[in-house]
């Protein structure tokens, strides 16, 4: 346990939360940045105990990874400058006694968000922010809810963790003009806003989303049909609309409905705008995948293999969308205005028959997002697999970044990580005129 002295330092610490990086320079580049960069390895307990004292007794030897769950650029900042937020944290799959079983090798791990430096071809942390809940303790990223998320676990698979109500599996992110940041999650799937600290004033949840013990103000605001979402495949992508009103979020995959088999087979997923003064959601799109064996040949027959990982608003209307599979991912550019408008519609309701989701194409009276296929990722040479943070440096200049995973590969008779070798990179990518 961490004691309270501990947590009240740690909050302390939080509030300031910077971790500066000596050198680190602010000029704005003079001409179209290009090439990548990688993250240094930094152990995970050294980089956390240092904005959370005591957190992490152990790491087990995993290193600072997940940044790339997603990237956010400011109007105005340089180009080499970004924000990017971790996932969950390091976790794994392990088969104990002839079942499957989701393990939290670093369970105190807390969800991060840090600001980057790209320069020479190393990215550097210049500020790390973790999430906290309104007394400044840890929210974890352990899963909320018993029977709505797969039972955690230690490493080996054999002991079982608790559930966390202040948990969160953070895959979007977006800073607001004030400083603060809104972040999308998996669990609920939810919404959450947070204080510049990294408090979380608010979290948004579907209705009927009950958990006990929650540290901080929730709010049943959006549709329950989000209930439906599929386990690990809650909100991914996340941005915000030029004018900062409208925050636009992806639901990763198709939503389990009427049954998890309707979601590996189904090609429609859904795009959410959430009106941020009122806490509501304002719009609803359908999204349509590609086809996986014409998408990714390598992973045809598994359908839901496609997925949403990121959007990037380019205006009032248009946004780009990373859909992807593990190995490929290519960026669309979709029209809101060209689509129809679902919210409040029976395709909410459960008792639709047959669901969105269940619907072999799009159902009569429904326009998708029209899509324009921006920039196929799967044709630059040297990108790495699970791209899932994008971000417009310049107006002509796409920013990428994968995640990593933590490195997760296998764990050693002694307990240790025996690293994947696969580093967090970024990658700028020049647009089409």
């Amino acid at each position: 346990m961490i004691s309270r002295s501990a947590l009240r330092t740690a909050a302390a610490l939080a509030a300031a939360a910077a971790v500066a990086v000596p050198g680190a320079a602010s000029a704005h580049p003079r001409h179209e940045p290009a090439g990548s960069a990688v993250l240094p390895r930094v152990p995970l307990k050294a980089f956390q105990n240092r904005v959370l004292p005591g957190t992490i007794a152990d790491d087990r030897g995993v290193a600072l990874g997940g940044i790339g769950s997603d990237l956010f650029h400011e109007p105005g900042a340089p180009a080499d400058e970004f924000w990017a937020i971790t996932d969950r944290g390091p976790n794994g799959t392990v088969t104990v006694d002839g079942e499957d079983r989701t393990t939290f090798p670093v369970a105190s791990f807390d969800p991060t968000i840090v600001q980057l430096k790209v320069r020479g071809g190393r990215i550097s942390v210049r500020r790390a922010i973790p999430i906290t809940g309104a007394h400044g303790r840890p929210v974890t990223g352990l899963p909320n809810v018993e029977g709505r998320e797969d039972a955690p676990y230690s490493v080996d698979g054999r002991t079982r963790l608790a559930y966390d109500p202040d948990g969160i599996d953070s895959e979007g992110l977006v800073r607001t003009r004030n400083g603060e940041f809104w972040v999308a999650e998996e669990y609920g799937p939810s919404l959450l806003h947070l204080d510049a600290r990294g408090r979380v004033i608010e979290r948004f949840v579907p209705k009927g989303w009950k958990a006990r013990g929650v540290g901080y103000p929730v709010r049943d605001t959006l549709p329950a049909i989000l209930n439906a979402r599929t386990y690990n495949r809650g909100f991914e992508g996340l941005t915000v609309s030029p004018d900062g009103r409208t925050l636009l979020a992806a639901v990763q995959s198709p939503l389990s409905n009427p049954d998890k088999k309707t979601y590996k087979a189904s090609r429609n997923t859904r795009i959410f705008a959430f009106d941020v003064r009122r806490g509501t959601v304002s719009a609803e799109y359908v999204y349509r995948f590609e086809d996986v064996c014409s998408f990714d040949p390598a992973s045809c027959g598994s359908q839901n293999e496609m997925k949403i990982s990121a959007l990037t608003a380019l205006d009032g209307r248009r946004v780009l969308v990373d859909e992807r599979t593990d190995k490929v991912a290519r960026v669309y550019t979709v029209d809101l205005r060209a689509a129809t408008d679902i919210a409040g519609s029976a395709w909410d309701d459960p008792a639709t028959a047959p669901s969105l989701e269940k619907s072999a194409d799009v159902p009569a009276g429904v326009a998708a997002l029209p899509k324009t296929l921006a920039v196929d990722l799967a044709k630059v040479a040297g990108l790495p697999g699970k791209i899932e943070g994008m971000a417009l440096a310049t107006p002509r200049t796409l920013a990428v970044i994968n995640d990593n995973d933590f490195g997760l590969g296998t764990f050693g008779a002694d307990g240790r990580l025996v690293d994947s070798g696969v580093p967090t990179s970024l990658h700028y990518v020049p647009l089409p005129r």
